[in-house]
């Protein structure tokens, strides 16, 4: 025997039938204060340092993997093996 019930209700309506805490005010205040401190910390920074720390290898790193990566993709580009 199979027996199937449907409950119609939002999920706040089920969590507060189930007993669990509304956690909404603490979610908006932890928003707000993570907020607060990335705005704090972009004033602060300039923006070489911004484009900086989105590199974590450095930028001079990064134009050696592309030229590395260049280099590779154009001498496959010379090397055909086709043998038709």
């Amino acid at each position: 025997m199979k027996i199937t019930i449907n409950i119609d209700c939002t999920p706040t309506e089920a969590r507060q039938y189930m007993g669990l805490p509304d956690v909404a005010p603490m979610q908006e205040e932890m928003l707000k204060d993570l907020q607060e401190r990335m705005m704090s910390n972009i004033s602060s920074l300039q923006p070489a340092e911004m484009i900086k720390a989105g590199f974590p290898v450095g930028l001079e790193s990064l134009l050696t993997i592309q030229k590395a990566f260049w280099s590779q993709m154009t001498s496959l580009g010379t090397h055909s093996d086709d043998k038709s």
